[in-house]
């Protein structure tokens, strides 16, 4: 279970840095602003799992 997590949180940080970088490339604000809340959105997931014990 502890792989699946790293891996659920290592997408979503890879998919919102994707985002990000996209965003930048096609002058998209709001492409860049998802990414951002997708990145910081999977790492509070990760943390608060560890955290909870699961």
């Amino acid at each position: 279970m502890r792989y699946a997590l790293i891996a659920v949180v290592f997408l979503g940080v890879a998919l919102g840095i994707a985002g990000v970088v996209l965003g930048g490339a096609d002058d998209s604000p709001g492409l860049q602003l998802i990414g951002v809340v997708l990145v910081i959105g999977s790492v509070v997931f990760g943390i608060r799992t560890v955290r909870s014990g699961r």
